[in-house]
């Protein structure tokens, strides 16, 4: 698809996640009941790229929204593109997942006022499990930018039970944590990889859609080396295959007193054996 210019894309986004999907979400910024959940994202910043705001959703293990090899829906290919979340909140609510838990997690502050995860930032959302039984499953997307179509997310929407039967957090720290690898990320084969009229990039010119492209493992984005961003900021750190690219974490409202805020820094630490790409 044919990208805006720049800032008005900056702008788009930050209308996109602030706007449509707002209404539509079951996530708050600040929690609002002492049962609440926090999901937490953190963008480890072994990278110079930027995270999209990420949608999440509690399910019952039956929303798949993506499968490897097959193609992408045109919802994906929104996120995948542009960051855009209102295609998968809509297809999530329509799906007739029991309670409709699902959310968003925006960075605290964001570049000029769009709220995406830079290299370093962290952001969290909470959210009421009205009954846990129901959607003991975690599903995730968002786009790392900038780039034409790569994303993260999970193929597998059995790959991680997050709550037990009596609404729990299933890992025995109290705090169920997700590592994100440099192998981890995903190409929703609905764009070409050369990087012009790439999302929150500078390199000018028209993207080229992928004709009859698939989702598979995403390449290493050496399209952007040396190239900026509206932020100011110019890619050269990339991923290696096996280096931490995000940490999401799952706990209770209050966190377990043994975790607290250090686990937010440091859950990665002892996650990074524990989950590979879903």
């Amino acid at each position: 698809m044919t990208r805006l210019s720049i800032p008005l894309y900056v702008a788009c986004l930050s209308f996109i996640a602030h706007s449509a999907a707002i209404g539509q979400l079951s996530s708050t910024p600040t929690p609002s009941t002492p049962n609440d959940l926090r999901v937490t994202v953190t963008n480890e910043g072994n990278s110079s790229f930027t995270l999209t705001p990420l949608w999440f959703a509690f399910q019952n293990g039956g929303f798949d929204f993506f499968d490897v090899g097959s193609a992408a829906s045109s919802s994906l290919e929104a996120l995948a593109e542009d960051g855009d979340i209102n295609g998968l909140v809509a297809d999530f609510g329509a799906s007739g997942q029991p309670d409709n838990r699902q959310g968003a997690v925006f960075a605290p502050g964001g570049f000029a006022d769009a709220p995406v995860i830079e290299p370093g930032e962290t952001g969290s959302a909470f959210i009421t499990p009205i009954n846990p039984a129901n959607h003991q499953y975690f599903s995730f997307a968002s786009m790392v930018i900038p780039s034409n179509d790569t994303f993260i997310g999970n193929n597998d929407p059995l790959a991680y039970h997050v709550l037990n039967a009596a609404g729990g957090i299933n890992d025995p720290s109290g705090v169920f944590t997700i590592s994100i690898f440099g192998n981890d990320l995903y190409d929703s084969g609905t764009e070409e990889n050369l990087g012009m009229g790439a999302a929150f990039s500078t390199i000018m010119g028209s993207p080229t859609d992928t004709v009859g492209g698939v989702i598979g493992a995403a390449g290493d984005l050496m399209e952007f080396l040396n190239t900026g961003t509206p932020a100011g900021t110019t890619i050269t750190d990339f991923f290696a295959a096996d280096e931490l690219v995000a940490t999401i974490t799952i706990s209770s409202v209050p966190e377990p007193s043994s975790v607290g805020v250090v686990m937010i820094g440091l859950g990665a630490i002892w996650g990074v054996s524990r989950r590979r790409r879903r």
